[in-house]
């Protein structure tokens, strides 16, 4: 007999993770590998974000804080949705989580009864589709192809939606492919969701900052302020602010949904780290300068990957205007074989080739939802990125 409940097979463990642990495992055991499957900014936590925690802890202020996160920061954080995104929050209509991931889980569990619905363009971050099972929803992908940017098209949220969807998940930047809306195509959206009154919208915004070539970044309720009462827009600090192990994240909506979510909070874990929680006050309301010269190296690392990658024989990539991600096709590489005989038949084949003979690890483009097709964040230094495309170049020129 199984000590472990049924609905653990239902899910699986997060590929993302479990790429990085594999690169570590490989690492610590001397082994010349380059871990590229982490979502996470090489560059360090800024100066002051740091010393406001050393402050935090010194002025004793590491108690608990109350299960919606505590008041100061939740001021921040309606101070950052209206100066940037021209949203009314009001405190009692924030949540700080534990990270992003886990405002996402306290809303699916406080949402969903067994049989909803929740529309995943794919595409999609790897926890979207398996949080919404474990909160015994149903996920429903929309295929948001290359030939669309990546990107769904109203025409197909329209005919997504069912009597019983609830949840819409939208991610712009997106991770994997870096792909985001424009205002016009957020509009052409919410038009859509405006004739649907059921249908709830999580707008994960977590790349917000992380844009390239002029791209202006759109929050969907700040586009259809019609949808407002229903979209609960979650942002943290963690990508953009360099704090990814802090793990603070953030949203707002209706203060109903809100309760639902803190009630969620208030029998998981409580509340995150509230040394972490002052850090984060002090990120939302400090010096923001750093960010875009971090994302002027990110650009220059995009366009590196984006055009060696384009070298590599059997690969093709898109160039994205967002998020620190690349989503390669490797359709090129499909059914061709290794020097050691091996088919390659899937992307999980080719990326297990890839770390095999070149030690590059990625993220297959079946973890994502949509093949063959391979993820890769340069969210690492130049050197390394260029190191690991040469290694690709190597492996693809290899097949036959």
């Amino acid at each position: 007999m199984s000590v472990l409940a049924s609905r653990l097979g239902r899910i699986k463990p997060s590929p993302t993770m479990a790429v990085t642990a594999k690169a570590q495992d490989m690492q610590r055991a001397g082994m010349d590998v380059i871990g590229l499957g982490a979502g996470e900014p090489d560059f360090d936590t800024p100066q002051f974000i740091k010393d406001a925690a050393i402050r935090a802890m010194a002025e004793g202020k590491t108690k608990y804080a109350p299960p919606a996160g505590l008041f100061e920061l939740r001021e921040a954080a309606c101070r950052k949705f209206k100066r940037e995104n021209n949203l009314d929050y009001t405190p009692d209509q924030i949540s700080i989580g534990v990270g992003g991931k886990q405002i996402i889980f306290n809303a699916m569990m406080a949402t969903l009864d067994p049989g909803d619905e929740v529309i995943v363009p794919a595409p999609y971050w790897v926890s979207y589709t398996d949080i919404a099972v474990l909160a015994e929803g149903v996920p429903v992908t929309i295929d948001a192809t290359e030939a669309t940017g990546f990107k769904m098209t109203p025409e197909q949220l329209e005919a997504a939606i069912t009597p019983k969807t609830k949840w819409l998940v939208l991610n712009s930047p997106s991770n994997p492919t870096g792909a985001a809306y424009s205002r016009d195509e957020l509009k052409a959206l919410a038009a859509v969701l405006m004739r649907h009154p059921q249908v709830m919208v999580f707008a994960d915004d977590i790349y917000e900052h992380i844009i390239y070539d002029d791209f202006k970044f759109y929050s969907i309720a700040q586009v259809e302020p019609g949808l407002m009462s229903r979209t609960l827009t979650m942002n943290g600090v963690s990508k953009a602010y360099c704090m990814t192990g802090w793990r603070v994240g953030f949203a707002g909506g209706p203060k109903e949904l809100i309760k639902g979510i803190n009630m969620v909070q208030s029998q998981n874990c409580s509340s995150t780290s509230t040394i972490s929680q002052w850090a984060a006050v002090a990120a939302l309301d400090g010096d923001k300068s750093f960010i875009p010269k971090n994302v002027a190296v990110f650009k220059e690392r995009r366009d590196l990957v984006v055009s060696m990658l384009n070298q590599a024989k059997g690969l093709t990539c898109a160039t994205p205007p967002g998020a620190f991600y690349v989503y390669p096709s490797c359709a090129g590489c499909i059914g061709k074989k290794t020097p050691d005989g091996k088919v390659i038949a899937t992307d999980e084949d080719f990326v297990t080739y890839l770390l095999e003979s070149e030690g590059v690890a990625v993220v297959q483009g079946e973890a994502f939802g949509l093949s063959p097709y391979f993820r890769i964040s340069y969210a690492a230094a130049t050197e390394t990125l260029e190191d690991a495309c040469i290694r690709i170049q190597r492996a693809c020129a290899a097949l036959r």
